[in-house]
């Protein structure tokens, strides 16, 4: 049984030096499964707008037919709730689980995943549950890869690298955005910006929107009418548009915590009975607001239309925050993406219109306080400032309003930061595993693992010597560090300094430890550093 240890070791360590190469042509075929699972889905959730809208104009004004649609309607909640029960893992976005998986927390069935995922968020979009594709595409994609990892037996290091290869193909085929997509995957799913994860996560991004592309066409998502860059005289107006949508982010992601806590306190109620309140909100949205049903894109139409006075803008924005609070909370599958994207647009909107009122900015550029509004907005709430930047900017085809942007969503960044607001997605990691109905397998396997990891300034690691790593486990062992373009032989004497790049083996259990190692920043007392130093 050692020999075999011993030797699986060693073959992970000798595939590692050309995994470069390999997981550029995995990547590749990451992006044809992922891409086409995330196709699918789009396509179906697109089916599912256009039959919830021909139900609701088949049902208006006849009091049968609209009854005879609350009971659809409750049917879909008990059917949402079976596939919930049947695979845990479909519940909400999607990316926390990724995440989670991405750690070693969790090992979900790949295959269950896709189905009651795609099953589920069909349901949740006919029914008309403020809800978006891209959470469950990233999702969609990060299973697509852990198939294609099971189909080829690779070991788990491969296969958290597929993952995260299908994460960034799932979020390019949903929004046409394979930059966004890469950036996503490195930013936000797998933390880590190695040269090899890039290369991978890029040539399945691009695999998959070429499919999409092939499918629904090269149309950017969204199309405001945009007449020029916003001169930098206007800038004062972006800075306090960052400041107003750093506060709003964090007070999104507050409720959006208290929701699902509010859905827990109703322990009276079986679980399809939580899932009918969002159903039964969307029977009656469906009938008297139907513009907020689905992810929102007929809000986004409504936007470009240019009909709206403001308080129409801040009416749909509140009905629309409130209801995909409703939605989200009780657990149905889907993403917050598009939704949040919508509610930064209508807050654009609604800043715009009362600073053109006043004439503190002209009318032309009413479009460009929109597109600002997105990305600071999603920067704050996500905590990912450049994969928004870069999302909104491939989402509206157009990449001239960089600087706007980028300092919209610093100033939203700084914002949510000094007010303590954790990432949205690091918050659900967190409560995902602590859910019952999730078990942990953290300290369960003791199989090895290889991590790449990057020595942070300040960091434990920051000017220690090998020997004198705290590491988690004396089964720890450093395979290589990487300085620049300089492969230094790990020695116990080697001196690590930030920016290096560290390929360690590890257990499964020790990944985070080790992570937390290298970017951890310490306060140095005398007796450390002249550890350090001897």
């Amino acid at each position: 049984m050692k020999e075999q240890s011993h030797m699986r070791i060693r073959q992970m360590v000798d595939r590692y030096d050309s995994m470069r190469t390999i997981m550029l042509v995995e990547g590749i075929l990451v992006g044809i499964a992922a891409g086409l699972v995330s196709v699918l889905y789009r396509f179906a959730l697109g089916k599912a707008d256009e039959w919830r809208n021909a139900v609701l104009h088949f049902c208006q004004g006849n009091g049968l037919r609209m009854a005879g649609w609350f009971v659809l309607l409750v049917l879909m909640a008990y059917l949402v709730a079976r596939l919930n029960r049947w695979e845990p893992m479909i519940s909400g976005s999607g990316i926390p689980q990724v995440e989670a998986e991405i750690v070693g927390y969790i090992r979900p069935n790949w295959w269950k995943v896709i189905s009651a995922k795609v099953v589920g968020g069909f349901l949740c979009i006919v029914g008309g549950l403020s809800l978006g594709r891209e959470g469950p595409s990233i999702q969609l994609g990060g299973m697509a890869g852990k198939g294609v990892s099971k189909l080829l037996k690779r070991f788990r290091l491969e296969e958290h690298f597929l993952i995260t290869c299908g994460a960034s193909a799932g979020l390019a085929a949903a929004f046409n955005a394979p930059m966004a997509g890469v950036m996503f995957a490195l930013e936000e799913v797998h933390k880590n910006f190695s040269a090899m994860i890039m290369l991978s996560c890029m040539s399945a991004a691009l695999i998959a929107d070429y499919i999409a592309n092939g499918i629904f066409g090269m149309e950017p998502v969204f199309s405001f009418p945009v007449e020029g860059m916003i001169p930098l005289h206007y800038y004062p107006v972006i800075l306090v548009l960052g400041l107003l949508c750093g506060l709003l982010g964090v007070l999104y992601n507050k409720v959006l915590l208290a929701s699902q806590t509010a859905y827990k306190k109703l322990n009276f109620l079986p679980d399809w009975g939580k899932l009918t309140i969002p159903f039964l909100c969307a029977g009656v949205l469906g009938f008297t607001m139907p513009v907020v049903l689905g992810g929102g894109h007929e809000m986004i139409v409504e936007l470009y239309d240019g009909q709206l006075v403001l308080g129409g803008i801040l009416a749909l924005l509140i009905v629309k925050f409130l209801y995909s609070m409703v939605s989200f909370g009780s657990g149905a599958p889907g993403g917050i993406f598009f939704p949040l994207l919508v509610l930064g647009a209508y807050i654009g909107s609604a800043y715009g219109v009362i600073l053109v009122s006043h004439g503190m900015l002209q009318d032309e550029f009413l479009f460009n306080v929109i597109i600002i509004s997105m990305a600071a907005l999603f920067s704050s709430i996500v905590r990912a400032p450049v994969t928004g930047v870069v999302l909104i900017s491939e989402m509206t085809g157009s990449f001239s309003h960089l600087l706007s942007l980028a300092t919209a969503s610093l100033v939203a960044y700084i914002v949510a930061d000094l007010l303590g607001s954790k990432p949205v997605y690091e918050s659900l990691t967190e409560r995902l595993l602590l859910n019952k109905n999730v078990k942990v397998e953290k300290g369960r396997s003791g199989k090895n693992t290889i991590l790449t990891c990057v020595v942070e300034a300040g960091s434990e690691a920051d000017g220690c010597r090998i020997r004198n790593l705290c590491l988690p486990s004396r089964w720890c062992l450093v395979i290589s560090v990487t300085r620049g373009e300089e492969d230094l032989i790990p020695r116990g004497d080697l001196r690590l300094r930030a920016g290096d790049t560290l390929v360690t083996l590890v257990k499964e259990q020790d990944m985070l430890a080790m992570e937390s190692v290298m970017r951890h920043k310490v306060e140095l007392d005398e007796e450390h550093l002249e550890g350090q130093r001897s």
